[in-house]
């Protein structure tokens, strides 16, 4: 029987061969399968956990590399957690638009030059103003690699474009302290277990940050976090004229303390200080 089916299977397409033979092999290191969309690179499960231990110990140390903690956001938001957000996106009338629409905040599509013209109380002006002060830009942030599914490789993507616009909306700025409690917020908010391991940085603030974290901004995040809906659903270019306490309001967020006035008031407070002990010290010595 083997040597009549032998001759007819050699007469196959070579295309179908090649596929039939390399569909049985298995996906390893050595042969991973082509990728799924621009920039998707296909990880064996010991790799994708290699990268995420390897990433989440060293964005601790260096909590500024963007970079890694990228790769960590991707490396444990599967298999369960990023399609949990993008069904939560399914079930909103504007999620799934924003779905179908695949917009991008970049600064190609969004012209801070524009945005400057808005009221100064509008989400547009907000946004603007907030990048200016903080020196950053939208086009920061790296494109999704780790994640398979195509369409939770966008929903991965647009998180991560909209963390200014959680900023904004926040005011809290970019330090250590002020990305803690928006990591906090947004795990409240998304589950997504990068935001929540983030949370580990806390070790790096200061004894006086540290106790300001667990009595103010800890209980602001959990409690808005959970309170508000799921802000993956907002659609940030459609309200860009919307006044930033409306928008507040709609989602039941509550504007933290001013982290940024309460540092520079702290500042000002231990330079003033230095300032007398270096007076009594002259008056001592004289």
């Amino acid at each position: 029987m083997s040597t009549l089916l032998a001759p007819a299977a050699c007469q196959l397409p070579a295309a179908i061969r090649i596929s039939t033979i390399g569909s049985n092999k298995a996906f390893t290191v050595l042969h991973r399968p082509p990728p799924k969309y621009k920039a998707h690179v296909p990880l064996t499960n010991i790799e994708r956990g290699a990268l995420a231990v390897g990433s989440a110990v060293i964005s601790l140390v260096h909590p500024r590399r963007g970079d890694l903690i990228a790769t960590l956001g991707e490396t444990t938001s599967t298999p369960y957690f990023i399609y949990r957000l993008r069904d939560a996106m399914l079930s909103s009338p504007t999620g799934r638009r924003i779905l179908r629409d695949r917009p991008r905040v970049t600064s190609l599509t969004m012209s801070l030059a524009r945005l400057r013209t808005f009221p100064p109380n509008s989400v547009g002006r907000a946004y603007a103003s907030w990048l200016d002060r903080e020196r950053v830009s939208p086009d920061t942030r790296d494109n999704v690699r780790y994640i398979d599914d195509e369409e939770c490789a966008y929903v991965m993507q647009r998180y991560r474009e909209c963390h200014d616009f959680y900023h904004t909306l926040t005011g809290l700025p970019v330090v250590v302290e002020g990305e803690v409690a928006l990591k906090a917020f947004e795990f409240a908010n998304t589950l997504l277990p990068m935001t929540g391991l983030s949370l580990f940085a806390v070790v790096r603030l200061k004894k006086q940050e540290r106790s300001r974290f667990w009595s103010t901004y800890l209980p602001w995040a959990i409690s808005n976090g959970l309170r508000s809906p799921e802000i993956i659903n907002v659609y940030w270019e459609e309200e860009l004229e919307t006044s930033v306490e409306e928008l507040r309001m709609r989602l039941g967020i509550e504007r933290p303390p001013d982290l940024r006035g309460v540092r520079e008031t702290e500042k000002e407070a231990r330079k003033a200080a230095k300032e007398r002990r270096e007076r009594l010290r002259g008056i001592t010595v004289a």
